[in-house]
């Protein structure tokens, strides 16, 4: 058992076995880092303390060379030596040294493949996020991606618009909706993220599209669906119906005789899909009754039914 006067091992600080492997190790320490980052926990001095022991920890035991001193007892948890030996007189080896991560001997052997910024991108999604940790640590950092959600009608997602995004601060997106876009479909707008820290490129805004459901029409991939209801007349004698499509009105020839629930192609009036392909509009026929059926009617389908009566084959 530890008392207080004794060292903590650095090894238990990351919660790794000395045989860890520098994968371990550092997948340990982003963990931790995460869980205990002062602006994940703010005013949370416990959580302050325990960051700084994790990063000296990972300062020597992400290093090969301060490893193996430590390993072998030349160097102990602060990384001072435990034995005289060539001085480096005045160096600060706590957290961030006396320079920060750029001034200390060796520091980037351990962080060459990682940064904070790896921790920041995983654990922040608020706007300024990207630029407290640039300010935090002095070096460039890319910005922040922001996130932002826009509801557009069925029609303006098929044929495309241009629409205003309004931001939380009350600025303004203006935005070029593509001809064919998809519900959940994300749009990306280059650096017009947060801007980033010590010179770094700006995030991006990425745009999530929310399709409004349309009274009519409903998407098939890059078809477009419609029910379209005919009369009694229409669907015995044929003829031809206008049929809303979303770039306009145009004619269908209903053949003779045709049933409820036959589905028509329109060629190239569906939506634009990946590589420019363009679906087609699905029309299915829907038998429509009169509002009211009068006597002639019924007279006409009475003496019809005696000399034409036919099995539609119901089961």
């Amino acid at each position: 058992m530890k008392t207080a006067s004794m060292a903590e091992d650095l090894y238990d600080i990351l919660g790794v076995s000395r045989g860890a492997t520098e994968d371990e190790i550092r997948s340990a320490f982003r963990k931790l880092a995460k869980a205990n980052h002062p602006d994940v926990n703010p005013d949370n001095s416990a959580a302050a303390e325990r960051f700084k022991k994790i990063t000296a920890a990972n300062d020597i035991l992400s290093d090969p060379e301060k490893r193996r001193q430590y390993d072998t007892g030349e160097i102990d948890a602060k990384g001072d030596p435990r034995r005289p030996q060539w001085s480096r007189a005045g160096a600060h080896r706590g957290p961030f040294g006396a320079r920060g991560f750029e001034g200390r001997a060796g520091a980037r052997a351990g962080f060459e493949d990682f940064s904070f910024s790896d921790i920041f991108s995983d654990v922040f999604g608020s706007a300024n996020a990207g630029a407290r940790r640039g300010e935090a640590h002095g070096f460039a950092s890319r910005g922040q991606d922001v996130r932002y959600s826009l509801e557009i009608d069925f029609l303006e997602a098929v044929r495309g618009a241009k629409k205003r995004v309004t931001l939380p601060d009350g600025g303004v997106l203006d935005l070029n909706v593509p001809e064919g876009v998809a519900d959940g479909q994300v749009l990306r707008l280059k650096g017009k993220g947060v801007a980033g820290g010590h010179g770094g490129e700006r995030g991006d805004a990425l745009v999530e599209i929310k399709v409004r459901a349309h009274p009519d029409f409903k998407r098939d991939g890059d078809d477009i669906l419609l029910d379209l209801p005919i009369t009694i007349d229409e669907a015995v004698l044929g003829g031809r119906v206008e049929v809303p499509t979303p770039s306009g009105r145009v004619q269908l020839s209903i053949p003779k005789g045709t049933s409820s629930g036959k589905t028509f192609r329109l060629k190239g009036k569906g939506a634009r899909g990946k590589g420019g392909h363009v679906g087609d509009q699905l029309v299915t026929v829907k038998i429509v009754m009169p509002p009211e059926v009068d006597e002639s009617l019924s007279y006409f389908f009475s003496e019809w039914r005696q000399k034409h009566g036919y099995d539609p084959g119901r089961k």
